[in-house]
């Protein structure tokens, strides 16, 4: 298909002009006109892109893409090979951010929420309405869940909270949302998960009695841009491959 279709697409399906975000979302680095070939990753890394490349990849679609604010602009070191695999070799990079987080059926949370078979109650908080709430599909501890979520993620959370609360009621958002945790709270929560953690949320989740589960920025954000990728070659007759890049984070 035509790179520029793709675009608009993927710009219109992701809503992208509601989003302030901290990067520019959509076509990053523009590459050939013609896709047939797209891979999706979590994030643009060197190791990422030169999978792509080997597979032989038209377009790579992201959730972590370039140019976040406030970084040095120069084209120097980590920077100018990665960008150098992409324009060397005439790959296009999407990239989205908030947008891809957000999305009610491809976005992160979306995807969290289904691996988990929490059931969405519609339930939204914090900025950009971006924390999910729901429920498990039965009452369980919060240690039980922390097992439910190692075994489905691959990759064991931290923890933090009296293991035998029970959970009712779990706000999620994916990657480094730990300063939603209050807005969680507020929000009737019994649990928070999400992908990081910093020093206070350890006194927060002891002092206010909810839960909290540290499930990995990569390992909660693996569902978007695969389930996007999916779509898009479904819906367009592309080739997709999603490449997993590991990273205990």
């Amino acid at each position: 298909m035509n790179r520029v279709e793709l675009e608009l697409y993927l710009n219109d399906t992701l809503q992208i002009g509601q989003f302030r975000d901290y990067c520019p979302n959509g076509l990053q680095v523009e590459g050939r006109g013609e896709i047939r070939k797209i891979a999706s990753g979590v994030s643009a890394s060197l190791a990422f892109l030169e999978a792509a490349r080997d597979w032989g990849a038209d377009a790579v679609l992201v959730h972590h893409g370039y140019f976040w604010k406030n970084e040095d602009a120069r084209i120097t070191g980590m920077k100018r090979r990665r960008l150098g695999v992409l324009i060397d070799n005439d790959i296009s990079l999407f990239a989205f951010h908030l947008p891809l987080d957000a999305h009610p059926e491809f976005g992160n949370n979306a995807q969290l929420g289904k691996s988990l078979g929490f059931a969405d109650d519609g339930g939204r908080f914090g900025p950009d309405q971006l924390g999910w709430l729901g429920a498990p599909e039965q009452p369980m501890t919060l240690a039980a869940l922390a097992s439910h979520v190692e075994a489905r993620l691959g990759r064991t959370p931290l923890m933090l909270g009296e293991p035998g609360r029970e959970v009712r009621r779990v706000a999620w958002c994916t990657g480094g949302a730990q300063g939603f945790f209050e807005a969680a709270i507020a929000a009737g929560a019994d649990v928070y998960i999400s992908g990081e953690v910093s020093e206070p949320t350890t006194h927060l989740a002891r002092e206010s009695g909810v839960g909290y589960l540290a499930a990995g920025h990569h390992a909660t954000e693996r569902g978007g841009a695969r389930a996007l990728g999916e779509h898009v070659a479904a819906r367009f007759g592309l080739e997709h491959r999603f490449f997993d890049i590991p990273n205990p984070v």
